[in-house]
């Protein structure tokens, strides 16, 4: 499981080969690697044997609302401190700078040793709203996400938003690479009290 926090601040309103990517890995030891934002990967890239390896880094992607804009209905970019751009698969710049465009690598893989077997699942779970320190609160389902990599004709995670609950993001075949970039964006629908309200979205990469 990878976390990634989401933070909203809002200001004070007037009223309360294509990377295309998946690709076919060798067989092998049965195993399974996510990574979500920053991750480890000792000896260079996957594809030349490097070795995935455990990281705890939280990344989080926050947005601070001006006054003026709350509850517009125009939709808010949210940044990121992630600096992940290239693929842990060959180092290729799969993501366009995080600090401008806001985007989060996700990706990896599930291996096994054999041709058969069920897909792994890649999922996401978040509460079913985000908080500020007075116990307000605002709907999870108001982030939203867009999906893609460069060269990416295809994003292999699809553009979706979170539902507030557990939701299936993609179904990775066995012996798969698989990766994505994904730009959050706040929907800013309605109008909300002030304060910094904050929630953690965590994905989880599950084998049959």
């Amino acid at each position: 499981m990878r976390p990634l926090g989401l933070a909203l601040v809002l200001g004070v309103a007037g009223l309360p080969a294509a990377h295309g990517y998946t690709v076919g890995i060798t067989a092998g030891t049965r195993a399974l690697f996510l990574q979500v934002g920053a991750g480890t990967m000792t000896g260079g890239n996957f594809s030349n044997n490097a070795t995935p390896g455990n990281n705890s880094t939280v990344n989080t992607a926050s947005v601070t609302v001006p006054s003026a804009q709350l509850g517009s209905g125009t939709a808010q970019a949210m940044t990121t401190n992630s600096t992940v751009t290239a693929s842990p698969w060959d180092g290729f710049a799969f993501c366009t700078t995080p600090a401008t465009t806001g985007q989060v690598y996700v990706g990896g893989f599930y291996r096994v040793p054999g041709s058969s077997g069920a897909a792994a699942t890649l999922s996401v779970s978040t509460p079913a709203s985000l908080t500020n320190a007075n116990g307000d609160t605002l709907a999870f389902s108001s982030i939203a996400w867009t999906s893609s990599g460069n060269s990416d004709t295809t994003p292999t995670i699809p553009s979706g938003a979170f539902t507030g609950g557990a939701q299936t993001l993609l179904s990775v075949t066995r012996n798969t690479w698989f990766e994505s970039c994904l730009a959050f964006r706040y929907l800013n629908t309605q109008l909300v009290p002030a304060g910094t309200f904050t929630g953690r979205a965590t994905f989880t990469l599950t084998t049959p």
